[in-house]
């Protein structure tokens, strides 16, 4: 498992996030280092309470310069935004590049599941696609990585080890072979690199 960046030359066209216990403060530390012109959309699924959007979109606002958008059903994704799946509420990538929404049973015991969205992704992205997995206490995300992996994307893990509950990235990584284990800084100055200058 390769705990160190990787040198490509390979684009992506979005990045996918999955994040439970802890991971508020998680998301806080990567989307603060993302530049003003970061123009890969970001998909996120943050298992949480079901407080109001405005609470949460100010949260992440005040050191985050990209459009925090809970989105509509068969809202298109837009270069530059990122999106956080609504509580309750499954998100989905279709293949025209829109997101639509489900009250579908949960997966994993969570609704909005993370494997739902990254399982989606993959068949969308293939090989443009990054997933992430951060911190969280459930299995949830893990049989999304292995599509996401088969279909040919990069899949980065937070360091057990860093994470304030360690299941999560712990059994994506014994579930497939990630290709960086970084801590949640790190994870923010690889995602950063993706853009090409």
């Amino acid at each position: 498992m390769n705990h160190a960046f990787l040198e490509t030359d390979k684009t992506y066209d979005a990045i996918v996030i999955g994040a439970s216990a802890g991971g508020l403060d998680a998301l806080r530390v990567i989307l603060n280092q993302l530049p003003g012109d970061f123009v890969i959309p970001i998909l996120i699924v943050l298992h949480r309470g079901k407080e109001k959007t405005l609470f949460f979109k100010r949260y992440f606002v005040d050191f985050c310069s990209s459009d925090i958008i809970e989105p509509e059903d068969k809202e298109a994704v837009k270069a530059g935004c990122i999106y956080f799946a609504p509580p309750d509420y499954h998100m989905m990538v279709e293949m025209d590049k829109t997101l639509s929404l489900s009250v579908d049973p949960p997966v994993n015991w969570s609704r909005p599941s993370i494997d739902v969205l990254f399982e989606s992704a993959a068949e969308v992205y293939k090989e443009k696609l990054v997933g992430v997995i951060l911190t969280g206490a459930n299995k949830d995300g893990s049989v999304g990585f292995e599509k996401i992996k088969r279909l040919g994307g990069l899949l980065v893990v937070q360091d057990p080890a860093t994470a304030t509950a360690s299941k999560m990235p712990r059994v994506a990584i014994e579930a497939v072979a990630v290709d960086c284990i970084l801590t949640l800084h790190d994870i923010g100055v690889l995602l950063s690199g993706l853009i090409k200058s």
